[in-house]
């Protein structure tokens, strides 16, 4: 009966990996691929076919291209199993007009914590204010609806 409860305990453990779990997010080998890409040679498609599409193009000009590469794993048992992120990479590429790549700017795990973020705010309406506006922006639009138009010009 115990040798049967071994190899039974064997084949079930036996399919178990020892290798830790990987989570990946983004381009793989982003650190390999953008050393591929060169300054004012290198256009939009090379950086499709080397790259693929990009994670984030920029809000305001499509010129920025923004490409992520992030993996997390398991942490150990004293972390109480949290996960760790081991690569946390951003590539991003500035094309000109021309579609020709201008600059590229890589960050790494140790990069990203050197950057420095403006704490200027973007000051926002009180709800009051809010309220009253958009109140008063459904009433204008009311009132200049084609129907309203038809009502004024009867009543004249």
């Amino acid at each position: 009966m115990h040798k049967l409860l071994i190899i039974i305990l064997f084949i079930l453990l036996s399919g178990c990996n020892i290798k830790p779990v990987h989570k990946t997010h983004g381009v793989l080998y982003l650190d390999k691929k953008e050393k591929k890409l060169v300054l004012n040679k290198t256009n939009k498609n090379d950086a499709l076919l080397i790259l693929g599409p990009p994670s984030t193009k920029g809000t305001f000009d499509n010129t920025i291209w923004i490409y992520i590469e992030r993996v997390r794993t398991k942490g150990r048992l004293f972390k109480f199993g949290r996960n760790i992120t081991t690569t946390n990479n951003v590539l991003v590429l500035n094309f000109n007009i021309m579609g020709l790549l201008e600059s590229k700017d890589f960050y790494d795990l140790e990069n990203v914590n050197k950057i420095k973020f403006v704490k200027n705010t973007t000051p926002s309406l009180n709800r009051e204010q809010d309220f009253i506006y958009s109140f008063l922006s459904s009433v204008r639009q009311k009132v200049d609806s084609p129907r309203g138009k038809k009502n004024r010009r009867r009543s004249n």
